[in-house]
């Protein structure tokens, strides 16, 4: 792995950058809205449906549980409403692994633990899940509020 960005905002574009290239090879098409004001990253599209991820990521692990934490709140604001957004990728770069977790499952998390090498974390299920950007399950979908962009 490459020497890592050091500046927060850069560290955080790099890791974007690293989805669209991820995602592009899972066959998902990739919109990145213009400007930084909306609350997701990026518009992923396949098959006619349109999901809003905003991705995040993390190199450090911390004890006690010598997993990773990444955090799924932006730092400057209160938190992401419920219908905000549809996915968290969350990249772990030490080990260039992704995890897309439906939002829905994270409203009330700050923090998520996540633990590439621990086949019972929490969120196992949802490593390299690419396939519920491919065909997302109809209660993972949330719908963006009326007059969003009016």
């Amino acid at each position: 792995m490459h020497d890592l960005p050091t500046h927060p905002k850069l560290r955080g574009e790099w890791a974007e950058i690293q989805f669209l290239a991820r995602a592009s090879e899972h066959g998902l098409h990739v919109s990145k809205p213009y400007g930084d004001c909306l609350p997701y990253d990026f518009i992923v599209e396949h098959a006619g449906r349109m999901l809003r991820v905003q991705v995040k990521s993390t190199s450090h692990r911390r004890p006690p549980y010598n997993a990773f934490y990444c955090f799924v709140k932006p730092s400057r604001r209160k938190g992401y409403a419920p219908d905000d957004l549809d996915f968290i990728a969350a990249w772990i770069i030490p080990h260039n692994t992704w995890y897309i977790i439906p939002f829905r499952l994270l409203t009330a998390k700050a923090t998520v633990r996540l633990d590439p090498s621990n086949p019972h974390n929490r969120y196992d299920r949802y490593r390299e899940a690419w396939r519920l950007l491919l065909d997302p399950p109809p209660e993972t979908l949330i719908r963006a509020p009326a007059g969003l962009c009016a």
